[in-house]
């Protein structure tokens, strides 16, 4: 059974039998808010159905905590860290569809010593050019699934999100050299990622 955390739980990466994670992928997912128009003046300009939102996980290495290189960026146009360890499965237009919207597999195994701490964040692309926010989007979750499929935890975020552009899903990090996930779920009102990275720099 997959553990649901709440805002701030943290949980160790490991199985019930003590066997620490090894590889793991972190799925991440949104849906957009579908408008409700049937019709009428608002349905014509903006159209009925769901708006397409472009949102964009990415990665941050961390070294004490902080993200020295930028390098250490992982994103849709930097797939893969040099180590390996971190991959991207690349980037989702719209977040339309059922399960994860952008995938990120991690092998814990072989992330370089001198990496403390993996955090998980999803910006809204060109949020400020196109006035759109994390308040229009609705099942955002971030999860953990074990090389076996399974999925080990998940966090879902169900705060209003009205005005923030960005967020810092969850963390990934090591503590006394075990691996542990924080559930974080803190918006942000930066609107590219460069700017939301400087908060670790």
């Amino acid at each position: 059974m997959a553990v649901n955390l709440q805002k701030g739980q943290k949980v160790n990466l490991k199985k019930e039998n003590g066997q620490t994670l090894g590889k793991v992928m972190v799925g991440l997912g949104w849906d957009p808010v579908e408008n409700k128009g049937g019709g009428g003046l608002l349905s014509s300009i903006f159209g009925s159905g769901s708006s397409d939102i472009d949102c964009d996980a990415s990665v941050f290495l961390c070294q004490n905590g902080q993200l020295l290189d930028k390098n250490d960026i992982i994103y849709f146009g930097n797939l893969e860290h040099s180590s390996s360890a971190v991959r991207h499965m690349g980037d989702n237009l719209t977040g339309e569809g059922e399960g994860d919207d952008e995938q990120v597999f991690v092998d814990l195994n072989s992330v370089p010593a001198q990496y403390d701490k993996l955090v998980f964040v999803v910006n809204v692309y060109k949020a400020k050019d196109r006035k759109q926010h994390f308040g229009m989007i609705r099942n955002a979750f971030i999860r953990i699934v074990d090389d076996k499929g399974t999925e080990f935890c998940r966090y879902n975020l169900s705060e209003n999100y009205e005005g923030m552009t960005a967020m810092i899903f969850g963390e990934i990090y090591r503590y006394k050299g075990e691996w542990k996930f924080n559930a974080i779920g803190q918006g942000t009102k930066d609107i590219s990622l460069s700017e939301l990275a400087k908060r670790y720099m």
